[in-house]
């Protein structure tokens, strides 16, 4: 699908759209760890199949489970990184 075809969301959308702070999604796109991003030039658009995807690599079965979001980059768990 081409990119114009699609709808993207810029701040504070993409923040919102899994509950989580404008901020933290900052965060994230600096230390790695967050969804994926589109950049233009100073603007920074998110696909909202990219926030689907990252949502669903987060899913626990309890607190324990690492998931596959915790053995990538970004893994918080092993901060900071070697």
């Amino acid at each position: 699908m081409d990119l114009s075809e699609q709808h993207k969301l810029s701040a504070p959308e993409p923040a919102k759209y899994p509950g989580i702070s404008t901020s933290t999604l900052s965060k994230l796109r600096v230390f790695a760890g967050g969804p994926p991003f589109l950049k233009f030039g100073r603007r920074v658009v998110y696909d909202p199949r990219d926030l689907d995807d990252w949502a669903a690599q987060r899913r626990r079965i309890s607190t324990s489970h690492l998931g596959t979001a915790a053995r990538g980059i970004g893994n918080w768990n092993a901060w900071p990184p070697c």
